[in-house]
C-alpha cells in the first residue's frame, strides 16, 4: 500500500506490553480487558535512533499501521518517555503529534479517525476505545496534563472537536486568576453520538447513550446518561433516550 508503513512486516518485535506500561495505560483510563485481549508488540521502527534512546515506546496490534507522513510528523522534534499504543490500520489519519515528554496515547482496535488530528501534550493522555467511527476531520487535543477517555461504541460526525484546554490562558485582569480550564479531564461514556461540529471541552463527563446535537457545546459539564443535549452551552432537551446506527423508521 503506497504511503503506508505496515509495521508487522517491517519492525514488529517479540516484546509484549510490560507490566509497567500496562499500569500506565490503565491509569490513563484504558480498559484493562482491552489491554489483555490483544497481542500488543513493541515496534522498533521505522523510527529515528533517538526514539528508543530517549525511552519512547510504541506498541501495535497485529495489522496496525500508520501512514508514512504521520510517522514523519510524530518524530519532528525530540521528546522522551512517550507511550503510544496503536491497535488499528490508521490509513486515513492526518496527524498524530506528541507535544512533549511522557505523553500517553491509546488507539484501540476498530478505531477509525478519517482525516483525524490528534495532539497529546507533555504528561497528557488520550485513550480511545473501539469501536469508534469518526466520519470526517475529528480533532482530539489533550494538554497541560489533561486526559481524554472515550469508551467504545462511539459515532462522531464530521468536524467534532474535543479539547481539554483552550491553548491560551484567559485570566481576570484585576486578580490574575486563570478563568479557563487547565489540564482538564474529558470522559465520554459508552454509545455516544456526537453530531456534526459538536464541541466538548474543559472538565466534562458524558454518560452512556447520549446524543450531543449538531454544533452543540458541552463545556465544563456533567451530562447524565440517556439524554439528548443541544445548544451552546449544551442543555438537556430530552430524557430517557438512546440512539441506533440503523436509520430505520
Amino acid at each position: 500500500m503506497t504511503g503506508v508503513t505496515t509495521w508487522p512486516d517491517l519492525s514488529r518485535t517479540d516484546d509484549a506490553l510490560t507490566p509497567e506500561h500496562r499500569d500506565r495505560l490503565v491509569a490513563a483510563g484504558v480498559d484493562p480487558e482491552r489491554l489483555d485481549a490483544v497481542a500488543w508488540r513493541r515496534m522498533d521502527g521505522p523510527l529515528p535512533s533517538w526514539w528508543n534512546d530517549l525511552g519512547n515506546v510504541l506498541y501495535a496490534a497485529p495489522g496496525a499501521r500508520l501512514p508514512d507522513h504521520v510517522l514523519a510528523g510524530l518524530t519532528t522534534f525530540y521528546y522522551s518517555g512517550a507511550l503510544l499504543v496503536v491497535g488499528a490500520p490508521m490509513d486515513h489519519l492526518t496527524s498524530l503529534l506528541v507535544g512533549g515528554d511522557d505523553a500517553t496515547v491509546f488507539l484501540d482496535e476498530r478505531v477509525v479517525l478519517t482525516a483525524g488530528e490528534l495532539y497529546c501534550g507533555p504528561g497528557s493522555s488520550i485513550a480511545l476505545h473501539g469501536p469508534l467511527v469518526a466520519t470526517r476531520s475529528p480533532v482530539v487535543d489533550a494538554r497541560n496534563g489533561g486526559r481524554v477517555v472515550a469508551a467504545g461504541d462511539q459515532l462522531w460526525a464530521a468536524g467534532v472537536y474535543i479539547a481539554t484546554d483552550d491553548m491560551h490562558r484567559l485570566e481576570d485582569a484585576a486578580t490574575g486568576e486563570r478563568l479557563n480550564p487547565f489540564g482538564a479531564t474529558i470522559r465520554i461514556g459508552h454509545h455516544v453520538w456526537l453530531c456534526r461540529e459538536a464541541v466538548v471541552s474543559g472538565h466534562v463527563e458524558i454518560g452512556a447513550h447520549v446524543c450531543v446535537g449538531m454544533r452543540s457545546v458541552v463545556r465544563g459539564q456533567k451530562v447524565p446518561p440517556n439524554v439528548v443535549v443541544m445548544g451552546s452551552p449544551g442543555r438537556v432537551v430530552r430524557e430517557g433516550t438512546t440512539w441506533s446506527f440503523d436509520d430505520t423508521p
